[in-house]
């Protein structure tokens, strides 16, 4: 598989995710060499904190099956996910209980990822093909892009006394 074809439109949706005031995360879903599904995250513009950019994938995914009158379990099983940061905790459980065929990733996530920072495999007792480190700086870059801004969705800071 071109990983690097597909890791360029996932970052079309991070860059678009910038522009929107997300968590620059952009995630394409791949089934038969075509995309099928892309997204960025959502999490601010919808002030729901499960619409990461995989769950937005995952839901143009059932779409596509009802459209396409395709069993969603077995599409699931033949996609290639490929995001430009690595699947958050919840992501990943989500991936690996629909049993996506692999997933590919630019950058670790030392804080909320679903294989550095809690082995998700391991505890949904599933394993599946994981691939990281592609583009990984240029991931990297465009988040501290937008930590170096202000979160328009984040509490605000309370005075100390």
């Amino acid at each position: 598989m071109a990983y690097e074809k597909y890791m360029a439109e996932a970052f079309v949706e991070a860059r678009n995710a910038l522009s929107a005031g997300e968590v620059p995360v952009g995630c394409v879903f791949v089934y038969n060499e075509d995309i099928i599904a892309r997204g960025g995250n959502e999490v601010n513009a919808t002030k729901n904190a499960t619409r990461h950019a995989e769950f937005i994938c995952i839901d143009q995914v059932l779409e596509y099956c009802k459209n396409e009158n395709l069993s969603a379990n077995e599409v699931f099983r033949e996609i290639s996910v490929v995001v430009t940061v690595e699947p958050c905790i919840m992501c990943s459980a989500a991936l690996h209980d629909l049993k996506v065929k692999e997933i590919v990733y630019g950058c670790a996530n030392d804080r909320f990822g679903g294989k550095t920072v809690v082995d998700v495999p391991k505890v949904i007792g599933y394993s599946l093909n994981i691939i990281g480190g592609i583009r990984a700086d240029e991931a990297m870059e465009l988040l501290k892009d937008f930590y170096k801004g202000e979160n328009p969705s984040a509490p605000i800071a309370k005075s100390k006394r």
